[in-house]
């Protein structure tokens, strides 16, 4: 079921964003009377699972979900129809439009992606508001179980005060300013002390066996229990928190394997709250020091057992358009720095590059609307910038001839433009190929 919950997600994410994208460049060609022969969600090599054509346009579905196009006639692009591109140009096509038409409807596809990332914050600005954890409410520090972070000088317990000179106010600013950072500034045991990240920091974290960074401290809540626990049949409930092992406080989970040791293969009195009511269970430990318990995470309920505060801002609907514009600009300035850490090989951060796999497993194992906009919007914001490369098999590439073109007052030749068409596309290959190799190494 999970499988079902995200790749659900994953492809209405994508057809919506593959749809819109294509719409942009759809659009103004229509308005400069361009003719398009073809609009595709998903390629169609061989065959397409569906296909109509209306007027002058075939519209179809294709079977390989790694994209989508439109194709406008008399355009050099991945079709690389050198028979139509033979004969004289004519009134419809898009080698016939002035320069700045040709460039709108090459941008146009950037433009959607940028305006419907914007729209989605505004959205979910006005639908959610804000919700952040404050740093200083952390009273105990982070939990650090990553064995790279620990090999670092990290360790449990510490409190973040700033990364690089950014001092962080939420819990969301030590993951967000983490993309080239050289120090993190921390306080343990009431003293300051700075420690200093690799160079190559990125490239090694993706490389590590847990992807764990900084983790809240929360307490152990049972979420469910295992078929193969000793524990199956016994009165335990989801939700139910341990709070005490043999008369021994457990306020945090990652205190739990230290309290256990001493403990395995005996029946142990454990303390439960179940809502506001504190119980008492006899419970039984396997041979590896475990009860069988599979955690679960609830934000809300920790914060009102007093663990984190939780500071919620709500806005009208006016004031989310300019919460959504700040969302905005901070993602996309976000991911340009991680963009540009990933075309930086010092930095080793290209090791942590995915492709298809990767971006199916940012999506929640169970239906979240707030979720799948959130990604959605990043998405978003991800293919418009990624399609401004100047590739030329990209957006950017035909921008960039395009550009040339209206300064120079010269058009780069046809058989220029099919051999770096050709060129482009190769590159891109070898990008989706490393990427989505990257997903299973």
């Amino acid at each position: 079921m999970e499988f079902v919950i995200r790749i659900s997600q994953f492809l209405l994410s994508l057809s919506l964003l593959i749809v819109l994208h294509e719409l942009g460049h759809f659009i103004p060609a229509k308005l400069f009377k361009t003719k398009v022969e073809k609009f595709y969600l998903f390629f169609d090599i061989k065959f397409s699972l569906f296909k109509k054509k209306i007027g002058e346009t075939v519209y179809g579905i294709g079977w390989l979900p790694l994209g989508g196009y439109v194709k406008i006639a008399g355009m050099i692009d991945e079709s690389m129809d050198k028979e139509q591109m033979a004969q004289p140009p004519q009134p419809w096509e898009f080698r016939s439009k002035p320069a700045w038409q040709r460039l709108i409807i090459m941008l146009g596809g950037v433009t959607v992606n940028f305006i419907l990332a914007y729209v989605i914050y505004v959205f979910l600005a006005f639908a959610y508001g804000d919700k952040t954890t404050k740093i200083e409410s952390l009273k105990d520090g982070y939990w650090v179980e990553n064995e790279f972070i620990q090999g670092l000088g990290f360790k449990t317990g510490d409190k973040i005060l700033a990364v690089n000179d950014i001092k962080v106010i939420n819990d969301y600013d030590v993951r967000s300013n983490i993309i080239g950072a050289e120090t993190i500034t921390i306080k343990r045991n009431g003293k300051e002390q700075i420690i200093d990240l690799p160079e190559d920091f990125l490239g090694q974290f993706t490389s590590a066996k847990s992807k764990d960074l900084f983790e809240r401290r929360i307490p152990f809540m049972i979420g469910a229990v295992a078929d193969s626990s000793l524990n199956k049949t016994f009165d335990i409930k989801a939700e139910d928190i341990i709070t005490s092992i043999e008369g021994k406080p457990l306020r945090y989970f990652d205190q739990l394997d230290s309290l256990m040791t001493n403990y395995k293969s005996q029946t142990l009195s454990v303390e439960l709250l179940r809502g506001d009511d504190t119980i008492t269970r006899q419970l039984k430990v396997d041979e590896n020091g475990k009860f069988g318990f599979q955690p679960a995470f609830d934000n809300d309920r920790f914060a009102e057992l007093g663990y984190y505060d939780i500071a919620i801002q709500t806005y009208t609907f006016g004031e989310s358009f300019g919460a959504g514009a700040t969302d905005f600009v901070e993602t996309l300035n976000k991911y340009g720095a991680q963009l540009k850490a990933i075309f930086n090989p010092s930095t080793g951060a290209y090791k942590g590059v995915g492709g298809f796999k990767a971006i199916y497993s940012i999506f929640p194992s169970v239906w979240s609307w707030q979720a799948f906009w959130v990604l959605t919007a990043f998405l978003s914001i991800m293919l418009g910038v990624l399609n401004l490369l100047p590739i030329p098999a990209l957006d950017g590439g035909h921008v960039m001839f395009l550009l040339y073109e209206m300064i120079s007052g010269r058009a780069p030749s046809e058989k220029f433009l099919e051999r770096a068409q050709m060129v482009g596309f190769i590159i891109l290959i070898t990008l989706v190929l490393f990427a989505n190799i990257n997903d299973w190494i």
